[in-house]
């Protein structure tokens, strides 16, 4: 039965309730990280803000070179951000115009890395390069694609998806790397990284410099048999750009543009190419640090993003679990995830690393997210670690909360 009910009293208790409605939509909306970070104090996620104000007060004051900002999430909240002004134009201007390792082969391009038209910033934007935590990106986008079912397993061996009677050295050994391989930087190639990227015999420099990296890489001999050591190899990231188009017959920047990106609201990125084409997935992206923390903050709720399922929780699992040790450092490494231990060393934090000061971190104990951008390209002066970055931060940690799931 339908009641007919008229006057003044119906009319001003229904405005009433249409502006309660519309006050929770707009809270509801606003809520969204989608669409931009719901923000708070420190004091109330339970950070203490004067060990904050004393890190922004030393970066403010050159403690760690050129940190370009800092942005710390908590309980899906930003509690604190903090950005800091550089004159790159200056500070790099005698090192953009003298060839060099880093300038030498792309004078006025995106692969001079004193350009201030390039770097750190996109064309002076917002947008902050990314350096090897592209690696990160790319691992996290092969992870939607394999969740997607787009995507084959990561034990398929890497030679599937070349001709092999174009490819140079292949023996045993290069016939048996696999996807994994590159993603855990054990793909046994001849590849020293380890050296200054300001040396000339860099192999990241020399493949930069080539016409078409992933034949520089792929072409390479080997130099042990894959899965047996962790080597530093931005080759091997390299070459997921050219697996990814096989395997899916997709660019991997408008796949991670539909289904990565869109979803998490991330509207603006740039991603730089390679001579030969190819999406540089070594260390060419650029992101917004607010955008950046959400693609961290989409794994420590285990790949879900305000209700869906963007990255197969398994994926996430797999992607944060040891592999392989870095060295003797402490440090181990999952598929493009640096492990770092903590505390007692039970305790892992999870963090990209770029060349320059590039460091997303996550702390899933303490539902935690802070992201550094930075610009100190050369081997001189005082940089902040990853290792100081935890310590410091952790610092900050009042008392543990317990991780919220909900988006």
């Amino acid at each position: 039965m339908r009641h007919a009910v008229a006057g003044p009293l119906f009319h001003s208790i229904g405005i009433f309730f249409v502006a309660v409605l519309f006050a929770a939509c707009a809270t509801a909306q606003h809520s969204s990280p989608s669409k931009g970070w719901p923000t708070g104090t420190p004091a109330s996620v339970g950070l203490d803000a004067k060990v904050l104000t004393d890190l922004d007060a030393d970066i403010a004051a050159g403690k760690y070179g050129y940190v370009d900002s800092l942005l710390v999430i908590r309980h899906g909240k930003a509690v604190y951000d903090r950005s800091y002004q550089h004159d790159y134009d200056r500070i790099y201007a005698k090192e953009a115009k003298e060839p060099g390792p880093l300038n030498a082969h792309d004078p006025s391009g995106p692969y001079n890395y004193f350009n201030p038209w390039w770097h750190p910033f996109y064309r002076r934007g917002a947008l902050h390069t990314l350096q090897s935590v592209t690696k990160t990106m790319t691992s996290v986008i092969i992870g939607v694609a394999t969740t997607r079912k787009e995507f084959p397993s990561i034990d398929t061996p890497i030679l599937t998806f070349f001709d092999a009677a174009k490819v140079a050295n292949i023996d045993e050994r290069k016939r048996r790397i696999t996807i994994r391989h590159l993603l855990t930087m054990t793909g046994g190639f001849d590849w020293n990284e380890q050296l200054p990227y300001t040396d000339p015999n860099n192999a990241a420099i020399q493949m930069e410099a080539s016409a078409d990296w992933v034949a520089f890489t792929i072409n390479r001999p080997m130099a042990r048999e894959p899965g047996t050591l962790f080597n530093y190899s931005s080759g091997e990231s390299q070459l997921l750009a050219h697996i990814f188009r096989v395997a899916t017959g997709q660019d991997i920047e408008e796949y991670a543009a539909r289904h990565l990106f869109a979803p998490l609201g991330i509207q603006e990125f740039y991603w730089k190419r390679t001579p030969s084409g190819p999406v540089d997935t070594e260390g060419g992206l650029y992101l917004r640090a607010h955008d950046l923390a959400k693609i961290a903050q989409l794994f420590l709720k285990n790949g879900v993003w305000e209700g869906k399922q963007i990255v197969a929780a398994d994926w996430v699992k797999a992607s944060i679990a040891p592999s392989v040790k870095v060295g003797n450092s402490g440090i181990q490494y999952g598929l493009k995830w640096w492990l770092y231990p903590y505390g007692d060393g039970s305790h892992l934090a999870w963090a990209g690393s770029g060349f320059g000061g590039q460091i997303p971190l996550v702390f899933p104990e303490h539902d935690l997210v802070v992201v550094f951008t930075a610009w100190n390209t050369l081997g001189t002066g005082k940089r902040l670690s990853h290792r100081e970055a935890i310590d410091r931060i952790l610092r900050a940690v009042v008392k543990p909360q317990p991780a919220t799931t909900k988006q």
